[in-house]
């Protein structure tokens, strides 16, 4: 029992002893709980460990530890720098205090939440502190005013939410001010005009309202102020020309209104303006032509009118000039073409005439021009390419003609090609051998002639190739089309092509093919069961004949298919009834026989898809009965005849009932036509006519189909029901929908109703959804541009509308592209009226005249930002992320990012674009929180994206 006792006291002895040797260094101890504390499931602190017991020493052991920096002396921590560790949980503020020493705090790049401990403002000799890209929350604590030597205080991206904080203008040495990418929310306080010595200030991406304080031209010595992507009121303060000292100023995104300052023009030292996505208005300032250094200008997203001041020509460093999107008028002037610097020339969407200046390229380093839907006229310049580097040239939507000049074959450089909706015409003199990176080109609409080159195929990079409706064009489909390597749009419908189709051996990722309204004849080869990507084929109004090949049902992703207007011949290709992609087979004006299988799917495509084989029968046509097989026999005439005798019995009949049941239903049979922008005024009953029969309009909710009206125009119809006592609120929501447009939702034309059914209307849209094309390669750019349409036409249903719209059913099949597959948001708000239609449907679904929603449009406007997360995991990840959100918990962070950026090919791209992946996905993972409370509004989820790049469009 005694050897017992003493081995216990030597324990204690022992315990104390350590305990004495710690307390001599208080920095381990306290580092050491701090770490306890923690959340690093990286095991990023590991060599964090105190030491076994030792004699007492005046240095301290954790100036080993990484991230942790002592005085030469080794007696005092002076800086602790976590950044990039992975770790995460409450910040602890209880083992601060010891360090009185610090003069660099660190925590940048983790996860830490929870609010912000106020004593690290105990820390007075601070000079540095750096808590960005994290989580804390909460309103920002006071007390700073104490750090009185601090020179950096940088909390960019984290979720801090109140006012912001007046205290800081009170640091005397303060340079570097960021507190952008928060929940900040009130005015800018005047107080922020104060500082001395104030180099960097950045406050974008917060909630700011109110007016941009005038005090703000005090700043003398700022140089970086980002103050954009928050919603100000009135416009721009004249005094921020008193800046004298600044050099990049960026106040985009940011609702200002009224003309640019014609004092800005004093800022001569500035090489950056962005005011872009504002709705600033009149003329732009020819004195801004006197900012010499100035090398960005971005007005873009403006209300901007006039011309191009030609004062411009004097701007010699401009390197980036941007007016998109606005309405603005005028010629070029000749002088941009000299400015010696211009690489990027963005003016599309205005109202610009004219020709392109003759020199245009010939005196710098074009990159990237984009003139489109403007009104120019005239040639492409001829040097445009001289500088060897151009990537992006899109002109498309303009009045330019004559031929196309053969200097765009020297463009060995380009990679993306959009001259469609002009009028050049000519052969097309492109030398695809010298356009090696070529990935996108579009010449449709155009009067070129000569027939597709035959070199095409050398373009091995080509993904998207339109030159549809060239109506002259001719020629034949190149031998060695279908094997190009990477090509996964071919579009050349309307080009009087003839011939026959080349195999389709080697066609590897080809996804639409639309050769519709030619002069093709021949069979369909039976090898385009190679074509395992194939979504949509238009073969339609042409010469084909042969029987359609069974080989086509076995195409697993083959959802469109409209062989109608041809020769086809043979028994119905029934295999296409086991088809588990099939929405649309249309083979109407053929010479098909035999019965359509018994199908839903082929039900809901209506008689309109198989009309005009007079030897098919079956659902949705006639049905096929056994005895119609001697009707055409021997003998059988009287039989016939009686048969007939009784048909036209049965139909009075049939007709007579109807009448009754018409007379007792009064009016509900009465159809009326409500048309909206975009829709030609038609009746009811040219609607109606444009349906071969009842049963070619589908009749659930949720189905949709395709209608030709009696213009021509091709509609995509949505069909409603609902109880007659609920047709007064559903015109009246569908009126609603229909006057609200956004460039990135579908459009509702009109719609026809009586009352108990109801027909929408909407623009159709050919190019399939992105459901079906989420495989497909893009490149970073392209799926930003993608990521941000989505989440501008979500933003508009829920913060322009008023009150607001829930999409209720977001998800990849309900975004769908047009011709220039720009996305938009199909089948938004219909959950909701399918809802309101029911007249038991619930009274807390219903919308507040105020424009407030309820408490049940509230969780549905917080799905619609969990559904837009996991659609941005879909796209980053080419579809492998699906329902993305249900998964994330079984991954960390960094794992899913470093996964999207094997996904993106990240390794090639530049840190800055790395970083953006980054925060997309960052973005993503707020959406898909488990707390819709926790969610950001979809205002706040189009800031954050929209600041993460201020120059891309």
């Amino acid at each position: 029992m005694e050897i017992f006792h003493f081995f216990y006291l030597k324990v204690f002895l022992s315990f104390l002893f350590s305990s004495l040797v710690l307390a001599t260094d208080p920095y381990s101890e306290a580092l050491f709980s701090f770490k306890s504390d923690l959340i690093d499931h990286h095991n990023s602190l590991s060599d964090w460990l105190l030491p076994p017991a030792q004699n007492p020493s005046i240095k301290i052991h954790a100036c080993s530890w990484s991230g942790v920096k002592c005085n030469r002396n080794f007696t005092a921590v002076i800086s602790l720098h976590l950044s990039e560790k992975n770790l995460a949980g409450a910040f602890p503020g209880k083992h601060i205090g010891v360090f009185t020493d610090l003069v660099d705090l660190n925590l940048s790049h983790n996860s830490f939440s929870g609010k912000l401990p106020f004593q690290i403002f105990n820390l007075t000799n601070l000079r540095s502190l750096d808590i960005s890209r994290n989580n804390f929350s909460g309103e920002f604590p006071p007390g700073i005013s104490s750090l009185a030597d601090l020179v950096v205080l940088d909390a960019f991206s984290n979720s801090f939410s109140g006012t912001l904080p007046v205290e800081i203008s009170q640091l005397e040495y303060l340079k570097i001010l960021n507190l952008a990418g928060s929940y900040f929310k009130g005015p800018i306080p005047p107080e922020y005009g104060s500082f001395k010595r104030l180099e960097f200030i950045h406050l974008a991406g917060n909630l700011l309202e109110g007016h941009i304080p005038p005090e703000l031209g005090r700043l003398k010595t700022v140089t970086h102020m980002e103050i954009g992507y928050n919603s100000y009121d009135g416009s721009i303060p004249w005094q921020l020309g008193n800046m004298s000292e600044l050099q990049y100023l960026d106040i985009a995104g940011a609702t200002l209104s009224g003309s640019i300052p014609k004092q800005l023009s004093n800022l001569t030292k500035l090489h950056s303006l962005f005011l872009f996505r504002n709705q600033l208005s009149g003329l732009l300032p020819w004195e801004l032509g006197k900012i010499l250094p100035l090398s960005s200008l971005d007005l873009s997203d403006n209300l901007l009118s006039g011309p191009i001041p030609e004062s411009f020509a004097e701007l010699k460093n401009l390197r980036l000039l941007s007016l998109m999107y606005n309405e603005m008028n005028g010629s070029v002037p000749q002088g941009i073409a000299e400015l010696p610097s211009l690489d990027t020339l963005l003016i599309w969407d205005n109202y610009f005439s004219g020709s392109l200046p003759e020199g245009l390229g010939r005196n710098s380093k074009l990159k990237w021009v984009d003139v489109s839907t403007n009104n120019f006229v005239g040639s492409i310049p001829p040097d445009i390419c001289a500088g060897g580097v151009l990537f992006k040239l899109i002109l498309f939507s303009n009045n330019f003609s004559g031929t196309l000049s053969p200097s765009i074959s020297n463009c060995s450089s380009l990679v993306r090609l959009r001259i469609e909706d002009n009028s050049f015409s000519g052969q097309i003199p492109l030398k695809f051998s010298h356009l090696p990176d070529i990935t996108y080109m579009d010449l449709s609409r155009n009067n070129f002639t000569g027939g597709i080159p035959a070199d095409i195929s050398l373009a091995s990079r080509l993904e998207y190739f339109n030159i549809s409706q060239n109506r002259e064009l001719g020629g034949t489909i190149p031998a060695r089309t279908w094997s190009w390597p990477r090509l996964q749009n071919f579009s050349a419908s309307e080009c009087n092509i003839s011939g026959h189709l080349p195999s389709f051996n080697s066609c590897k990722s080809i996804s639409v093919i639309e050769l519709d309204r030619n002069s093709l004849a021949g069979s369909l080869p039976a090898s385009i069961s190679d074509c395992k990507a194939l979504a949509n084929l238009d073969m339609a109004n042409n010469k084909f004949t042969g029987v359609i090949p069974q080989e086509l049902a076995s195409l697993q992703a083959l959802g469109f298919i409209d062989l109608s207007h041809n020769n086809f011949s043979g028994s119905f290709p029934v295999k296409f009834a086991e088809s588990s992609s099939l929405v649309l087979l249309n083979v109407s004006f053929n010479d098909i026989s035999g019965s359509i299988p018994s199908n839903k799917v082929f039900e809901s495509m209506g008689s309109s898809a198989f009309a005009g084989n007079e030897k098919l029968c079956g659902r949705p046509l006639q049905r096929c009965h056994a005895s119609m097989a001697i009707f055409g026999s021997k003998g059988t005439r009287k039989l016939t005849w009686v048969l007939l005798l009784c048909a036209g019995v049965v139909m009075f009949i049939v007709a007579s009932a109807w009448g009754i049941v018409y007379i007792r239903k009064g009016s509900k049979g009465q159809w009326k036509m409500v048309s909206f922008s975009g829709l030609p005024r038609f009746t009811a009953n040219d609607v109606l006519r444009s349906f071969s029969s009842t049963e070619a309009v589908p009749h659930l909710s949720s189905s949709v189909c395709k209608a030709v009206l009696p213009t021509g125009i091709t509609v995509s119809v949505k069909t409603i029901e609902f109880e007659a006592k609920r047709t007064k609120i559903v015109t009246e929501f569908v009126t609603q929908m229909g006057n609200r447009r956004h460039k990135n939702l579908i459009r509702l034309l009109g719609f026809c109703y009586n009352k108990q059914l109801a027909y929408l209307l909407y623009d159709y849209l050919p190019n399939g959804n992105l459901a079906e094309k989420i495989n497909v390669k893009r490149d970073w750019e392209a799926k930003y541009k993608l990521v941000i349409s989505i989440a501008r036409g979500l933003c508009f249903l829920h913060h322009e509308c008023y009150p607001a719209i829930f999409h209720g059913d977001l998800k990849s099949g309900n975004v769908v592209f047009d011709e220039n597959m720009e996305p938009h948001l199909a089948e938004f708000g219909i959950k909701y009226l399918a809802e309101m239609s029911k007249s038991s449907s619930p009274a807390t679904l219903s919308m507040k005249n105020t424009g407030e929603s309820n408490l049940n449009v509230k969780e549905e406007l917080d799905a619609d930002i969990y559904r837009l997360g996991e659609i941005i995991l879909e796209i980053l990840t080419n579809g492998r992320f699906v329902n993305g959100g249900g998964s994330i918990e079984s991954k960390g962070k960094e794992a899913l990012i470093g996964e999207i950026y094997d996904e993106n090919e990240g390794g090639c791209y530049s840190e800055s674009v790395r970083e953006e992946i980054k925060l997309v996905v960052e973005v993503a993972l707020l959406c898909t929180t488990s707390r819709a409370a926790d969610r950001p509004s979809m205002e706040d989820v189009l800031n954050l994206l929209s600041g993460f790049k201020s120059q891309r469009k």
